[in-house]
């Protein structure tokens, strides 16, 4: 707790952020497939409205957040914080004012913005904030609270409100302003525009090479691509599918999201910083994808109502993927790197989430239709689950080293180098 202590100004907001965003998610199947598609069941147009949503978000994610981890660590933390917190606002007013059908594809519209800047940002401008003040033996109990409280968050625009002013008043800036060139003062506002997109793409290549240059941030690369493939293809029409197969509603949404919460909390806040020491985050996250892999097989083979609890609680282990994930990224990359390592990966995720919905919308919508070629309407779930299995095997192949150990093994190399020679 005394680790966590110089968090708690970063931890407050963003669980009071994340509490507001969760409470919309039971509620959003029923509002979008009552305006959508009124009186019945199954809804093939919000399916494919989310999965149209998920790639577009894909797509300017690439290159949005390798760029708001470079600015984050050129700029502060805090007003990327800021930025990407308040992006979520609006939309969530817009569908508070009026649920017609206009309105929530107006809110469609205004939502896909807000993730495309928000989306997957914030987590990682918080755990580059988080490798700023505590060490690199703690940092893995940290990014873990990190996640815990998004998984304790399963609407309030006053909530959400709150985020962004709180932070105004009482979060810290981390990140020093470096000393930059001198320049011309005559300089013209144009010029400076005109040279920005030079300095960020020099920035991004540099992100690049760290990464590609790096085994480690190499192979969590991997890991994270095929992990995101399988879980966000799920993610995206799981709900439709529960209400399509099940006739579950908001109800048993909530009930299940609690289930994966209320476990989930215990998990990453209490159970990693004790076992992590002991076994090091490379066996979490095996062990976490495993579990992922559990939660897709039950998910997609449930022949029953009460399959989708048990498979949910699968996501008490399988939730331990991301902070085991921060923790191997910065672990691996330099203190003056950790916005560009952690946005880079989180790019390469952002590729993955855009390719599965280009799959999974369609065969979800064909196999809960009546053409569907066989009885089996999680089939796009079990085919999800190969994707995952990927990253479980190239995470039991790789060795993710620290950026020290990598730093030791070279001064060794470059030590006995002269006597071999």
């Amino acid at each position: 707790m005394r680790e966590i202590r110089p968090l708690m100004n970063l931890l407050l907001p963003l669980c009071v952020h994340w509490i507001a965003e969760e409470m919309t998610v039971s509620v959003l199947v029923d509002v979008t497939t009552r305006a959508l598609c009124p009186q019945q069941t199954t809804c093939s147009e919000a399916i494919y409205l989310n999965g149209v949503q998920q790639t577009v978000v894909g797509i300017f994610k690439m290159v949005l957040l390798p760029l708001l981890g470079q600015l984050a660590d050129e700029y502060g933390r805090k007003p990327l914080l800021l930025i990407t917190l308040s992006t979520t606002i609006i939309p969530f007013t817009l569908l508070a004012i009026n649920q017609s059908r206009e309105f929530v594809y107006a809110y469609y519209v205004l939502r896909t913005i807000s993730y495309i800047i928000s989306q997957g940002s914030i987590f990682c401008i918080a755990v580059a904030y988080a490798a700023d003040v505590i060490e690199d033996s703690k940092r893995a109990a940290a990014f873990s609270w990190i996640t815990g409280l998004f998984s304790a968050s399963h609407v309030s625009i006053a909530l959400l409100i709150f985020c962004p002013v709180y932070m105004v008043f009482f979060l810290p800036e981390t990140v020093k302003q470096r000393q930059r060139q001198r320049q011309d003062p005559q300089s013209s506002l144009l010029c400076k525009f005109l040279t920005f997109p030079k300095q960020r793409f020099n920035s991004m290549k540099y992100a690049a090479s760290v990464v590609v240059s790096s085994p480690t941030l190499r192979g969590i690369s991997l890991v994270s691509f095929f992990y995101e493939l399988g879980m966000s293809g799920i993610s995206s029409v799981l709900l439709y599918y529960l209400k399509a197969a099940f006739g579950f509603n908001k109800n048993q949404f909530s009930e299940i999201l609690m289930v994966v919460g209320a476990g989930s909390i215990v998990s990453q806040i209490l159970v990693l910083p004790l076992i992590n020491p002991l076994v090091g985050e490379r066996v979490i996250l095996c062990a976490a994808l495993l579990a992922s892999i559990a939660y897709a097989l039950f998910y997609g083979f449930a022949w029953a109502a009460w399959v989708p609890y048990l498979s949910a609680s699968f996501g008490v282990i399988y939730v331990l993927v991301k902070p085991s994930t921060y923790a191997i990224i910065s672990k691996g990359s330099s203190s003056n790197n950790q916005g560009k390592a952690q946005g880079f990966v989180a790019g390469v995720q952002s590729i993955a989430s855009l390719l599965s919905p280009l799959v999974m919308s369609p065969l979800t919508s064909w196999f809960l239709s009546e053409d569907a070629p066989f009885n089996c309407k999680g089939f796009s779930i079990i085919c999800s689950s190969l994707s995952m299995m990927v990253a479980l095997v190239i995470a039991l192949g790789s060795r993710f080293e620290s950026q020290s150990e990598l730093e030791q093994k070279d001064d060794l190399e470059n030590i006995e180098s002269p006597l071999l020679s």
